[in-house]
């Protein structure tokens, strides 16, 4: 196995944001529903370890949720 197989990188996918005040989600309970700005055609934000590092779309296959990847983010250093 490769060194570079064992680096673990945390993983999140962003399906929307949304503002709103303290007082409202301090009143959130069990089963509240929180509406995105974004819609469900909207992409996805893939991010990786903090940082963004590509857009998808939300996706089912096999009754599972998956994220396909569209685009990856060039970064140039």
């Amino acid at each position: 196995m490769r060194a570079i197989d064992k680096i673990e990188v945390e993983l999140s996918v962003v399906l929307g944001r949304t503002n709103m005040p303290i007082a409202q989600l301090l009143r959130l309970g069990r089963g509240a529903v929180i509406m995105l700005d974004d819609t469900d055609t909207d992409d996805v934000e893939i991010v990786a370890n903090n940082s963004h590092f590509a857009s998808g779309q939300v996706i089912v296959k096999d009754q599972q949720i998956c994220v396909e990847i569209s685009d990856f983010e060039q970064n140039e250093q």
